[in-house]
């Protein structure tokens, strides 16, 4: 059993070291404990400081692709390593990684595919009540997009096993947290959280300038996922919106014709109801088109997953890819791998 922990990495040469310091070599259930650092086009001496540190592989992104990108090039490598179980940490250390054991647990026992820590955000004393206030409020709204029961959904310290792995498909650009763990409820993964205690930060997230920002590209982001995976139910929730808003338009007419027998005048309410129910209609044949295309997606995904099957098979090597230590030349052994029919 080989254990990979992924971090994704922007200009973390100062914390680089103390993170290294305290993940493990050795862990319980486990052969091997390797490190994969995904460098998201730093411009500092992140790369120097992980070598040195003792990192063992490196994807090397050309320029600065985000987040999301970098979580699944880690990824993708991590399998190609040959990993059976993958931590996905931070490079800013914000996550303990004397936690990892207790984050790996439920996959070694075989109860869960997927594991996400919970910081308990309402309890850490360095988070804003405004901070508190929206991870609640958003860990909600995507709990009930998912069908999960994760309590802290944008927690980016998470493991997967492998067969989690090699289905999970990010597409987004911003942030891989809400994406995958939509898709993975919609995929019927099976998924735990276990509490873990956060380590204090010196500096606010990257991943947005300011609050409003985060709460408007994180919206966006759960808006997008399930549309993506319930595009009939979105649309008919519209069309159902639409056409109750074009009754509501022509009720006066309505009520004039049937009380008073007149249908003579409200023509501006006779507009506005008519385009709103043709928007009530298009909105229904948008749902219609969408959840078509979503049982096209999920074909791709069943394409893409074997693709990944077969590639592991094949033993290609994964791309980006340089070993920490130049001197040493990368061998990928070919894993024996089960395409489902």
């Amino acid at each position: 059993m080989k254990l990979i922990v992924q971090i994704p990495c922007l200009n973390e040469e100062e914390t680089l070291p103390l993170l290294l310091s305290e993940l493990p070599r050795e862990l319980t259930g486990f052969d091997q404990v390797e490190w994969l650092l995904i460098d998201d086009g730093s411009t500092d001496r992140s790369i120097e400081v992980a070598r040195r540190n003792g990192v063992d592989h490196l994807v090397r992104l050309t320029t600065h692709k985000g987040l999301a990108t970098a979580f699944q090039a880690g990824l993708d490598a991590a399998l190609k390593l040959g990993a059976d179980v993958i931590v996905n940490t931070d490079a800013d250390n914000q996550y303990p990684s004397s936690d990892i054991p207790k984050l790996v647990e439920p996959i070694l026992a075989r109860r869960a595919d997927m594991v996400v820590g919970d910081r308990r955000v309402q309890t850490v004393e360095h988070f804003s009540p405004t901070k508190k206030l929206l991870q609640r409020l958003g860990s909600w709204v995507v709990r009930r997009a998912s069908g999960t029961k994760v309590p802290d959904t944008t927690s980016g310290f998470r493991a997967y096993n492998r067969e989690a792995a090699l289905q999970l498909i990010v597409v987004s650009r911003y942030t891989y947290t809400l994406e995958s763990l939509i898709q993975a409820g919609k995929m019927s993964v099976a998924i735990e959280d276990v509490p873990v205690n956060p380590n204090p930060t010196d500096r606010d997230s990257r991943l947005a300038g300011s609050t409003s920002a985060y709460v408007r590209r994180n919206a966006f982001a759960i808006f997008r996922a399930y549309t993506l995976y319930e595009p009939l139910r979105v649309f008919m929730l519209l069309a159902l919106l639409f056409g109750a808003l074009a009754l509501a338009a022509w009720s006066p007419f309505l009520f004039d014709w049937i009380v008073n027998g007149d249908r003579s005048g409200h023509i501006q309410s006779l507009i506005l109801g008519a385009v709103l129910m043709l928007a009530a209609v298009q909105m229904f044949a948008l749902g219609i088109i969408g959840d078509a295309l979503a049982g096209q997606r999920a074909i791709q995904q069943r394409v893409y997953e074997r693709v990944r099957r077969l590639e592991l098979e094949a033993g290609v090597p994964p791309t980006q890819y340089e070993p920490a230590d130049l001197g040493r030349e990368l061998t990928v052994e070919r894993v024996e791998t089960t395409v489902a029919p």
